[in-house]
């Protein structure tokens, strides 16, 4: 790895430290929206993830737990508060009962639904100044290993 100049450096901390806020701007937003319609947070990042995961992806508790990165039992009780609430379902597996999968009702649909347009409306004001300075930090990095 070359030696990086002080300005550089310091360049590319700032170019980082914009980054990290053009995030926080966009999960600030996302968790507000959630709790306007009513979710918690967690809970609108649990539908998410269930109704988003791949094809042939068999979406359990263990699954979620490791996408939102929460410990196991902490998943289980969002996903509780979240099948009370009616957002989604469990179903055992057919196979093998100690799994058990989730499901986005059409309740939880639709509250992800209105969630989305919202999150599309707010990604057109902030992805253009996002995407330009990922783009200098990524330049910034390849020109230091090339």
């Amino acid at each position: 790895m070359k030696s990086v100049s002080t300005t550089v450096f310091i360049d590319r901390l700032r170019l980082l430290a914009e980054f990290r806020y053009r995030l926080r701007l966009f999960l600030l937003f996302s968790d507000e929206a959630a709790l306007r319609s009513g979710l918690q947070p967690q809970q609108h990042q649990l539908l998410l993830q269930i109704a988003g995961a791949p094809h042939e992806t068999v979406v359990t508790v263990g699954w979620v737990a490791e996408r939102l990165g929460l410990r196991h039992n902490t998943a289980v009780e969002l996903c509780n508060r979240c099948e009370e609430s009616g957002l989604i379902t469990r179903r055992q597996d057919t196979v093998d009962r100690r799994y058990v999968h989730l499901e986005v009702t059409h309740k939880g649909r639709e509250v992800l639904h209105a969630l989305s347009v919202d999150h599309a409306r707010e990604l057109n004001e902030l992805a253009p100044r996002l995407m330009q300075t990922l783009t200098q930090l990524t330049k910034e990095w390849d020109d230091d290993e090339g």
